[in-house]
């Protein structure tokens, strides 16, 4: 069995596809994903469905979602001839549980290489983390969830993993500049700065990427930038970290040659109080 959430929804047995063309029980199956093995209470899925108002046949309906969702795994399963279906997708005190493993899904397969990756990180081993963090956003295929009309609960769900992408993203770029791979950054951080222009660290390690590869004033034009979109856009200067980056760069700090010096969290750090 395989279940991604990474992009489009999708879940199959040996190539063989269990997901609903409805849109609720397609929330369902997203939730049933997000917590492998675990009981998903019946509040919580009404609550992602209907809200904070459910109607008066919700749990009815819900039951029937249920149903069908059963129904479209029954299929998958019979393939194969493996077992009921409800011992898959099983009712439980409160809740019901899809046993799925863990590794099944490509969710749970992305926070464990992204946790290995920042253990690497935090012990220097800068090679084996940039390894991790990439091997981890390789699992992406697209924004989370992005053919599924989510409720409250996905929609927490959805941010935290797209933020969780970002931060991977920012340290997998913190390990290839301590490796000295400043170059070949140059063009994927351009286009990240362009998407997320107020992202102080994003810019930092544009900064530095640029600076590295012998581009200073490139390097301070992309400063000058950030400055005028964060005045004009939040009425505030860039943070004391960046603006300290930047005095750097015009005194021609040394240590910004440095691409194993001093361990720290991030480059937006590399010039923290």
């Amino acid at each position: 069995m395989r279940v991604r959430v990474l992009g489009p929804l999708g879940a199959e047995v040996d190539g063989v596809s269990f997901v609903p063309s409805a849109g609720k029980p397609r929330q369902i199956l997203s939730l049933f994903a997000l917590y492998p093995g675990r009981v998903v209470p019946v509040p919580t899925l009404m609550e992602e469905l209907w809200g904070t108002e459910p109607p008066q046949s919700a749990l009815t309906t819900l039951q029937t979602y249920i149903l069908q969702l059963r129904r479209h795994l029954g299929v998958a399963l019979r393939v194969e001839g493996r077992g009921a279906v409800k011992e898959v997708l099983a009712t439980r005190h409160g809740g019901y549980l899809m046993q799925i493993p863990v590794e099944s899904v490509d969710v749970q397969v992305y926070e464990r290489l992204a946790g290995e990756g920042r253990a690497a990180f935090d012990a220097g081993d800068d090679g084996r983390a940039a390894d991790c963090f990439r091997r981890a956003l390789a699992l992406w295929r697209g924004p989370a969830l992005v053919d599924v009309r989510v409720g409250p609960i996905l929609e927490i769900e959805v941010m935290r993993l797209e933020e969780s992408r970002l931060g991977t993203v920012e340290r997998r770029i913190d390990a290839d500049l301590r490796l000295g791979r400043h170059a070949e950054l140059i063009a994927e951080l351009t286009e990240l700065t362009a998407r997320y222009p107020q992202h102080e660290g994003l810019h930092s390690q544009a900064m530095v990427a640029l600076y590295r590869s012998g581009r200073q004033a490139s390097a301070l034009e992309i400063y000058r930038r950030l400055r005028i979109r964060m005045i004009e856009g939040l009425g505030v200067e860039p943070s004391p970290q960046v603006q300290r980056l930047h005095q750097a760069m015009l005194a021609v700090d040394p240590q910004l040659d440095v691409v194993a010096g001093p361990r720290r969290g991030s480059t937006f750090d590399l010039y923290a109080a």
